[in-house]
């Protein structure tokens, strides 16, 4: 079963039960058990070493110590009355629906850092707001989401192009950093991910079943269904602390961001760089992140506790609590991690590999053909950076010495695809973590983005054919974007033709 097609049937098993039953734990564990009895060779023992020994192979630690101490964060910021003073206070600031979308996603946009960070920090700044003007959770979700990975894949100071530059091999042409700069023009995901954003939110565009979910919304109903633990927290936070104000919420997020962006440099700088581009490059994400959630938990006790505005007692018991409102997220990752682990001991790497090197012949259609492989990876794993870290070799060695152009374009259509790939997977960790950021069941979160996701991705094959046989990002990037808008504009006129009949 190495290195066969037989190694995506475990994701693939969890993916589909995922969405049949809309129950994602056992539908991972299920997927997760039949990756070991595939490593095994269905013997009982051994299949359950091998899960035990992956999953605890698997886990990235660093990843739950930062979920739990910015969920600590997230109750800290509630019990404190930070979050409804700065709901309140933004209402009074921003006066409509739309207004609170584009403040969400102008928020999204600046936190570009790292996606796992963006996903919990807009989503617990900005849904006191979201809620004020009876946006649905799965829609806040979708913002959240929409504006972590596609922009991290493009803005040059990020985990994520740290990540990229780790996967380039030695001798190419170009330096890590030098590609991943040459092909964010071409990442038409990303681009017209962040235009599909902003077309949704100005024309009040909703459809397939994030159409339901607003409908839900307008009546009353954020949920729509399946978030009954985010409803009894819900009704936690209605009793908010009356004394809590704006900066409780303000300065604690100012202090996470500039930790953030600190250990970020500081740690780049002790691994030997000279300059602040090279230092986020080549920076420890991670351990950057949970130095600014622990600053930042210590800074909010200095905030709160002298100003009484918590006693020391409701303080230590908000961290407890906020430990807690992580768990079905941790639960969660550590299913999806073993799962992608399963993957990895079943060889899904040397399978696509192969397959790439057999389909992959016709130059000018090699990017839509990436895209397209690198969505179905990442859609099946769950994971972008394992995506880069398998298909990124394979296409600089494809193109390295012939066509450096093809293989920035190539390039671009991988990081494309991945990312596209993450946004539609029930089983990727940043779905997972807007899931958790706007509190909305994480399968309602999954079907609506799936319907959207899909749009542009159509739209991204064609425009990697078109710039496949331009080598021109102006060309691909503008046709797609054109081709994105006609699609829109054509939904826009076939809802408000229902709107008309309906009324």
């Amino acid at each position: 079963m190495f290195g066969t097609w037989w190694s995506l049937v475990p994701p693939l098993l969890a993916i589909s039960l995922a969405l049949i039953t809309k129950e994602v734990y056992s539908s991972l564990f299920c997927g997760v058990l039949l990756g070991a009895l595939f490593t095994a060779g269905f013997q009982p023992w051994n299949t359950f070493e091998t899960l035990f020994t992956t999953m605890t192979g698997s886990m990235d630690l660093n990843i739950i110590i930062f979920d739990v101490l910015l969920g600590m964060i997230i109750m800290l910021m509630s019990r404190s009355g930070g979050s409804a003073a700065y709901g309140n206070w933004a209402t009074k600031k921003i006066k409509n629906k739309k207004q609170a979308l584009l403040s969400t996603f102008g928020l999204g946009v600046l936190i570009f850092v790292d996606d796992y960070f963006n996903c919990l920090t807009v989503g617990s700044v900005m849904r006191p707001v979201t809620d004020k003007f009876k946006v649905s959770r799965a829609k806040l979700a979708y913002i959240i989401d929409a504006t972590a990975a596609p922009i991290c894949i493009i803005a040059p100071i990020s985990s994520w192009a740290a990540a990229v530059n780790s996967y380039v091999p030695e001798g190419s042409s170009l330096t890590g950093f030098q590609l991943f700069l040459s092909t964010i023009p071409f990442n038409l995901y990303a681009l017209l991910t962040i235009v599909m954003v902003v077309a949704v939110i100005c024309l009040n565009l909703d459809f397939g079943l994030m159409e339901k979910h607003e409908v839900n919304a307008a009546n009353g109903d954020l949920f729509t269904s399946g978030e009954e633990e985010f409803k009894a927290m819900e009704e936690e936070e209605k009793n908010f602390n009356p004394n809590g104000k704006v900066i409780d919420l303000v300065l604690p997020v100012v202090v996470l961001i500039g930790s953030a962006i600190f250990g970020m440099i500081y740690t780049g700088f002790l691994g030997g760089s000279t300059n602040v581009v090279d230092a986020f490059a080549n920076c420890d994400a991670e351990m950057s992140l949970i130095f600014a959630t622990i600053v930042t938990v210590i800074f909010m006790g200095i905030l709160y506790l002298p100003r009484k505005i918590m006693t020391f007692k409701n303080f230590m018991g908000a961290l407890a609590d906020g430990a807690k409102l992580m768990i079905p997220a941790i639960l969660i990752l550590t299913f999806a991690w073993t799962l992608k682990g399963m993957g990895d001991n079943l060889g899904i790497g040397e399978f696509v590999n192969g397959a790439v090197g057999v389909n992959a012949t016709a130059s000018i259609f090699v990017p839509a053909v990436m895209f397209v492989i690198a969505l179905f990876l990442a859609f099946s794993t769950g994971t972008s950076w394992g995506t880069f870290a398998i298909l990124v070799p394979i296409v600089v060695s494809m193109f390295a010495a012939s066509d450096e152009k093809m293989m920035v374009i190539a390039v671009s259509a991988v990081l494309a695809g991945a990312v596209c790939g993450d946004h539609v997977s029930p089983i990727s960790d940043t779905t997972i973590m807007s899931s958790s950021g706007a509190q909305s069941n994480h399968i309602n979160h999954v079907q609506t983005q799936m319907q959207y996701a899909m749009v542009v991705a159509i739209v991204c094959i064609l425009g990697y054919i078109i710039a496949g046989i331009t080598k021109n990002w102006v060309i691909s990037l503008g046709v797609s974007a054109a081709l994105l808008m006609i699609i829109l504009f054509t939904i826009h006129s076939i809802n408000t033709k229902k709107m008309k009949e309906n009324a």
